[in-house]
């Protein structure tokens, strides 16, 4: 049985989805089964195939790939309550929740934070307005594998200068492991360098938008008076934003952290350090592929770090 004073509930972005994802789970579980089906009702669009059926490339556009996410992992999390009340226990309510990129808005939505409708909808207009700002300002991402931090945000802005474009650090994601987001010609300009100055990989992304880069800025105003526009409430749980890599305790603080996301980098190595030394030794990912808990490995082998994407792993989880 896990032990919810210890353990921090995780919430996946971009890159996670895969057609089937919930459909396990959605299955077994009518209170997760009715998630996607509001999920439905609301957006007047089959979220419920899609994940479930694809095709793949219809998952993947950003504008489907957000609120898929959103619906499947608390999909998840209403699937885990269902068996902790079969059980005799009460909802989960752990320590700490957080979410990676698009994953806050689902952590946030998780803790009370947000409705899941009006969540729901703030997330389904992030995804537009992302998709907006990457036609107004194409750019691309890159991994970058097993170059440090500090040596790879120098080389963001040589890269910057040299070609009189726009390249930084996207996603802090682990040690070793971290995105560059701009232009494609920085990008092309910062690969080979990377290699040369001894990354593993330097691979560009099959994404069409320069995430949590400046060429987001031109759909910056118009998110902020979306998450204006929807009713917010101190979180239940205290939430670790990407931006801060602290907890976000007043609906100010959440304001100003979700208008700062799309032209911020996600700092999620910080952020779990952060839960860490807060005392959290349990870290439990509700996605549809095990991305973040893998991460949390690599930031903290002292840790555990599992993945719920079916109900088999589900009640094996409870029943450890």
């Amino acid at each position: 049985m896990i032990n919810l004073q210890t353990t921090a509930l995780v919430f996946p972005g971009q890159g996670s989805q895969t057609v089937g994802m919930g459909a396990e789970i959605a299955a077994q579980y009518p209170s997760a089964r009715e998630i996607f089906a509001q999920a439905d009702r609301i957006l007047g669009v089959p979220f419920s195939q899609i994940c479930f059926e694809g095709p793949a490339e219809q998952l993947d556009e950003t504008y489907n790939t957000q609120p898929a996410l959103y619906i499947t992992s608390l999909a998840i999390l209403a699937a885990l309550n269902a068996e902790l009340a079969a059980r005799g226990q009460s909802a989960a309510t752990p320590a700490y929740v957080a979410g990676h990129s698009l994953g806050e808005l689902s952590a946030l939505a998780a803790v009370g934070a947000m409705e899941f409708e009006p969540g729901l909808k703030l997330v389904r207009e992030r995804g537009r307005l992302m998709r907006e700002a990457g036609e107004k300002s194409p750019g691309a991402m890159a991994a970058i594998l097993g170059l440090d931090l500090e040596p790879l945000r120098q080389l963001c802005e040589e890269a910057s200068a040299a070609t009189g474009g726009v390249l930084v650090v996207a996603n802090d994601n682990c040690p070793g492991q971290t995105v560059i987001s701009g232009d494609d010609r920085a990008l092309d300009y910062a690969l080979p360098l990377a290699k040369e100055r001894g990354a593993k990989r330097a691979l560009k992304l099959a994404v069409s938008i320069a995430a949590h880069s400046p060429l987001m800025a031109t759909s910056q105003a118009e998110f902020r008076k979306a998450v204006e526009n929807t009713p917010i409430a101190p979180p239940k749980t205290p939430t670790i934003g990407n931006v801060s890599a602290q907890p976000l305790t007043t609906e100010a603080m959440i304001l100003e952290e979700l208008s700062a996301q799309l032209t911020s980098p996600v700092r999620w190595t910080e952020s779990v350090q952060a839960m860490v030394n807060a005392g959290v030794t349990h870290f439990i990912e509700l996605g549809p592929k095990a991305v973040l808990a893998g991460l949390v490995k690599r930031i903290d082998k002292n840790v555990s770090a599992v993945c719920i994407e079916n109900p088999a792993q589900l009640v094996a989880l409870l029943e450890a």
